[in-house]
């Protein structure tokens, strides 16, 4: 049995699923050896709403990742996601004490560009840093070694309702775990989607949950902006059950089997097979009335994405264009539907494949549990308590964070 020292695991909890991964690190690298999932029935656009049934998912899915990997869990790393999620520049600026910048002058500037005032129901999750000014030099991207007397930092900021996260993290502790780090789910996916290049001539990743759209724009190698739609394949699955009259369960099915976001796509005399409700027969149906419906909620998600975008004055800064990603990302039709919004290249973002059981973990809707391994491996100790909650209730970024943060965006 492997032992808790030797291994990692992440913990993706979603809307409409909840997934685990273990991963034990061979020279650094992560090598999957259990996987466990299981139905999520107490969140609501990303965020707990029913403590017990979320527990109860957590514990589901940690038992099978448990049985596969052979090992007992005890920590995980936790994404944090919800329409809660929110952002905004900052910036900080300090003395360099013996004007050579090192860790401690850099640790300085990042609690000051922390430092900045948020609501008390709201915490400061991470800080990232876009680049640095020493002694008015700007754009810097590691000014560690640099010769000056001031150091400046602009900085994105991440925050998030301080009530959902402690949720999160109380599940996690009632299901017998411990939320050892705490990242912000997008962060995560774009991490394990978007190539080097991308982040830096300019990207965005799209993704596409059950409950909640998750934008990251990243430009020259810093993350730009960060914000959260409040709609999601759930969605697009219940505009089917209303409009064939038909079981959310149902809906899914087909939509997962049939669906496609562009109706113009779909052959004329094609037919679905829709499973009656109430003991009643089923009943044939056009794929292309499905595609009908589908296709308007898909066009409503991507181009409130869109305004985001350009509420932030990116839209036109993002050259290498959107990676979709996420579990409502593999829908046919939809990548074709977002070059249509966005007029921009759009492409399916698969996140890069781990050793192990590689031929389960596949696919968009694992993005953000694999990104989690990853950042996982890099610097994993610089993580602490935030000031003003008790100790095992949630972690966050240390100042230092920002640092590998920013190797990879």
């Amino acid at each position: 049995m492997a032992s808790r020292a030797e291994i990692t695991v992440a913990l993706d909890v979603g809307t409409h699923r909840t997934a685990v991964l273990v991963a034990q690190r061979v020279a650094g690298t992560p090598r999957i050896t259990g996987v466990g999932t299981a139905p999520s029935r107490g969140l609501r656009r990303g965020a707990v709403v029913n403590i017990e049934a979320t527990v109860h998912s957590i514990e589901s899915a940690v038992r099978e990742a448990e049985r596969m990997a052979d090992c007992n869990i005890r920590a995980v790393l936790v994404a944090l996601g919800g329409s809660h999620i929110r952002s905004l520049d900052t910036s900080g600026m300090t003395p360099i004490h013996r004007h050579e910048v090192d860790l401690e002058d850099i640790d300085r500037v990042h609690a000051v560009a922390r430092a900045v005032a948020v609501p008390e129901d709201r915490e400061v999750v991470h800080v990232l840093p876009q680049d640095y000014v020493v002694d008015g030099q700007a754009g810097i991207r590691d000014p560690y070694g640099m010769t000056g007397v001031r150091l400046e930092v602009r900085a994105h900021v991440l925050t998030a309702a301080r009530g959902a996260v402690q949720n999160l993290v109380r599940c996690c502790n009632r299901a017998g775990l411990e939320a050892s780090q705490v990242v912000v789910a997008p962060i995560a996916s774009a991490h394990a989607v978007l190539t080097p290049e991308e982040r830096e001539i300019g990207a965005v990743m799209v993704d596409i949950g059950g409950g909640t759209t998750e934008i990251v724009a990243v430009r020259g190698g810093a993350v730009r902006r960060v914000s959260v739609v409040g709609l999601g394949g759930g969605h697009v699955t219940g505009d089917i059950a209303t409009g064939l009259r038909t079981t959310g369960t149902e809906a899914e099915r087909i939509k997962l089997r049939h669906g496609h976001a562009l109706a113009a796509a779909v052959r004329a005399g094609e037919h679905i097979e829709v499973n009656g409700i109430g003991g009643h027969e089923p009943r044939m149906l056009s794929r292309q009335v499905l595609a009908e419906i589908i296709e308007p909620r898909a066009e409503e998600i991507l181009s409130l994405v869109r305004e985001r975008l350009e509420e932030s004055d990116l839209i036109g800064a993002l050259p290498a264009g959107v990676v979709l990603t996420g579990g409502s990302a593999s829908l046919p039709g939809l990548v074709e539907l977002g070059e249509k919004v966005f007029r921009l290249p759009v492409r399916l973002g698969e996140p890069h494949r781990i050793a192990g059981v590689g031929d389960v973990v596949s696919g968009p809707m694992w993005a953000t549990a694999i990104g989690l391994l990853e950042l996982a491996g890099e610097e994993s100790d610089d993580f602490e308590l935030p000031d003003g909650l008790p100790a095992g209730v949630v972690t966050r970024f240390r100042n230092r964070m920002g640092d590998w943060l920013r190797e990879f965006f």
